[in-house]
């Protein structure tokens, strides 16, 4: 599960192009920078032809049941689930961040990231409910680095794979339970 990840413009020139684009476009409040938690509006990575536009997004579908937002995908299964099916095969998204957050059993916060990168590109799916715009994060089996600290972890995109990821259905589909690279822990 990916419950939060940081979007720390000051610590990446990447990200800090899309806050800054995303902000210019939208205006100053449009998106939460920092720490983001479920239910934050933030920028989020479209197609536009051959190049990614950012729009604001906000972070979770509505559930159901009523209550509560549906965060996560699980990458094995989201083609199966009729909440997700549609949107891995026509509205794929990518979460710019500048790494992502999970707790251990014993409540210890630790921030992941790439390492020798200052950014952090997820892979996630969007779809509009009730005229508004909401994204998810895809996640699979967590890895060798994440493994001691959590049972799932986001799936993670480079940056040669983001255009595919956008445009290629048999690349997308084949990327949801791909193995994952290793990452940077750091206790928080």
């Amino acid at each position: 599960m990916c419950g939060r990840y940081s979007l720390v413009p000051e610590q990446s020139k990447e990200i800090a192009q899309i806050v800054a684009e995303v902000q210019a476009r939208f205006g100053a409040a449009s998106i939460r920078t920092g720490e983001i938690f479920p239910t934050n509006a933030a920028p989020i990575l479209l197609p536009d032809g051959q190049k990614m536009t950012p729009e604001p997004m906000t972070w979770g579908f509505p559930s159901f049941k009523g209550k509560g937002v549906i965060i996560n995908a699980r990458g094995e299964t989201a083609l199966d689930k009729p909440m997700f099916r549609r949107s891995v095969l026509e509205r794929r998204c990518i979460v710019p961040t500048t790494g992502f957050y999970e707790w251990d059993s014993q409540k210890r916060k630790y921030h992941f990231r790439l390492p020798g990168q200052d950014w952090l590109y997820l892979a996630g799916l969007w779809n509009t409910f009730q005229g508004e715009e909401r994204f998810v994060v895809l996640t699979t089996a967590p890895n060798d680095t994440i493994i001691n600290v959590h049972d799932r972890m986001p799936v993670l995109l480079t940056n040669d794979e983001a255009m595919p990821w956008l445009h290629d259905t048999g690349m997308a589909s084949a990327k949801l339970t791909a193995l994952q690279p290793a990452l940077e822990r750091i206790a928080v």
